[in-house]
């Protein structure tokens, strides 16, 4: 195997709704939110870890590919390959992301397998907040993220129960989206990296999803500096 080249993919991620990534701050502060977004230690802006939009990909590529069922809910493993009935598409997914190691010592089928695969090809980066966008919420004399209230219904009485509030990064909020792919052997996985992006866009990232939290779009995309696609839509994900 031979690397050609690291090339590197970026974009802008744009929020379309309010998007909730959770610090896992467990200590409660008077007058603060119960559920706080993840900020800079430095900064204090909020973030998009490179390791939400990394697991939320390939978790999306594996039930797209069909894989999940195989590997009983984990992540694809190297050993899960000959039980599938798309190896490719398995290949591809491992490729792309890595896998854990089995343990131990490996068998000669084993050793075959690792050196078809060969290494991680991605590796995300944590997207920071646009300095446009910092500017701009500045200007206005708004702040980067916002308090949502949210409460339970009782069906028979219609009452309001249980309130709680999240903190969320609000819609319209800019990141600088970049990843690095490494290139071996003159391979081209680029549609399989916009396929798991789509997928991205049309799930949603982070948390609440399924309440409305999360939706984006990657918008500007540019492969080593050279503008590529305006958008997603043309991907297609059937």
């Amino acid at each position: 195997m031979k690397l050609d080249k690291i090339a590197k993919l970026e974009a802008t991620l744009e929020l379309v709704t309010g998007l909730h990534i959770g610090s896992g701050n467990a200590e409660m502060h008077i007058g603060g939110t119960d559920n706080p977004v993840i900020k800079h230690p430095a900064t204090g802006h909020p973030y998009v870890p490179g390791s939400s939009l990394k697991g939320k990909m390939r978790s999306l590529m594996e039930w797209h590919a069909g894989v999940v069922g195989v590997a009983k809910g984990k992540p694809l493993g190297i050993e899960h390959l000959d039980a599938l009935d798309d190896r490719d598409a398995g290949l591809t997914i491992l490729r792309l992301f890595g896998y854990a190691p089995t343990g131990g010592a490996l068998s000669p089928e084993m050793e075959a397998l690792v050196a078809e695969i060969g290494p991680t090809r991605l590796a995300f980066w944590d997207c920071e907040p646009d300095p446009a966008w910092i500017a701009e919420m500045e200007a206005k004399n708004l702040l980067l993220t916002e308090t949502k209230m949210e409460n339970r219904i009782d069906r028979i009485r219609g009452v309001a129960e249980h309130p709680r509030n999240t903190e969320r990064v609000p819609a319209g909020a800019r990141f600088r989206f970049r990843l690095t792919i490494k290139v071996i052997d003159g391979e081209d996985l680029m549609d399989e990296i916009l396929r798991g992006l789509r997928l991205v866009e049309l799930s949603g990232l982070g948390g609440s999803v399924s309440r409305g939290y999360g939706k984006v779009v990657f918008r500007d995309l540019r492969l080593d500096g050279t503008p590529k696609w305006a958008n997603l839509d043309h991907v297609a994900v059937a």
